[in-house]
């Protein structure tokens, strides 16, 4: 079986700091070379895998102040579908965009979809329907217009997050700081919980930052850290009390709370979107529905047993797991069902 990966290209695959879509695309590609398949990432000139590599732009067009990114995407997606016949499957991860060229081909293309940033683009997936394959990451990203091949949970390289039985006494926001995300409302639970907050994530939404976000930062109860890489968020993350994942909107997925509870950590989150699917409520974390709750979670988090929270993912949401699940729905499409 010969596979395609298209990785999308704002970001390096893997990233170096922030990008989830990213992120799982390499996940999945490692996962299926690990599984002696034959695949080849599209991706970015200076991507790091050990699949086989097709590029057509060096940079991630987010790093590159010259580049137009419509144009490195138009370039990227048809250096895939220019080569599709030497595939058995092209794995898309490149959002609606390739999915206008899947009829001029004959490979058969399975597209995760992450999530749908707008409702406007619905009809591009409605309109491709029924004659590509689409995958959702979690049953609450499932659109009721659409048909899914499956379901398969985003997995993660374990082996990059160790296990902390004993943290520090501080709570960690980690995601991107934006209205939807919540770092407002973790900075409130917090202070009502009389802990700690580390806050770590791209600046996404600078107004919202600076108007909520910078006057709390005292460097003592609440830090921002920055934008962290891979080794800082294992690190991060693992020594924490507890994630704060007070999200605003109904999240298709959350790779941080999977990372945290593979490092022992438990999550706080709203219950919203994925979580209840991610989360093992008064096992792996609380799912909450307000601030107060919140904070009386806080106060009850030692009761979580943290070897049973990287139990959770790694008999769930690991590499492994996902590459196993994508290669079923690969042999499914290949043999017809």
């Amino acid at each position: 079986m010969k596979v395609a990966i298209l990785s999308p290209i704002a970001w390096r695959t893997p990233p170096e700091h922030y990008g989830p879509w990213e992120q799982v695309a390499s996940n999945i590609t490692e996962g299926l070379v690990a599984n002696n398949i034959d695949v080849t990432l599209f991706a970015t000139g200076n991507a790091i895998t050990a699949a086989k590599l097709a590029w057509c732009c060096q940079k991630p067009y987010a790093d590159d102040k010259d580049a137009d990114a419509k144009v490195n995407e138009c370039l990227h997606i048809s250096n895939l579908f220019e080569r599709a016949a030497e595939f058995d499957i092209i794995h898309n991860h490149f959002d609606f965009l390739p999915l206008s060229f899947s009829g001029l081909i004959k490979t058969p293309i399975v597209t995760t979809i992450h999530g749908f940033s707008s409702p406007l683009i619905v009809p591009v997936y409605k309109k491709y329907n029924s004659t590509t394959h689409y995958v959702a990451i979690s049953n609450a990203n499932r659109h009721p217009d659409l048909d899914y091949a499956a379901t398969v949970y985003n997995g993660i390289d374990t082996t990059c997050f160790s296990f902390c039985e004993q943290p520090d006494d501080y709570l960690v926001y980690f995601g991107r700081i934006h209205p939807d995300k919540g770092a407002k409302e973790a900075i409130a639970i917090a202070a009502m919980a009389g802990k700690k907050l580390i806050i770590a994530g791209l600046i996404q939404d600078q107004h919202y930052f600076d108007q909520f976000i910078h006057p709390a930062i005292d460097d003592c109860n609440v830090v921002y850290a920055g934008n962290y890489n891979p080794t800082q968020r294992n690190a991060l993350l693992g020594s924490a009390l507890a994630l704060l994942h007070p999200i605003s909107f109904d999240e298709p997925f959350g790779l941080s709370v999977v990372e945290a509870m593979c490092c022992g950590t438990p999550v706080i989150a709203f219950n919203r979107g994925s979580m209840p699917e991610l989360i093992q409520h008064n096992t792996t974390g609380f799912l909450v529905h307000t601030i107060e709750e919140a904070v009386a979670a806080v106060k009850n988090i030692t009761f979580i047993n943290r070897k049973i929270c990287r139990q959770h993912v790694m008999q769930h949401f690991s590499k492994e797991k996902m590459a196993a699940d994508y290669i079923k729905v690969y042999k499914q499409i290949l043999s017809g069902r």
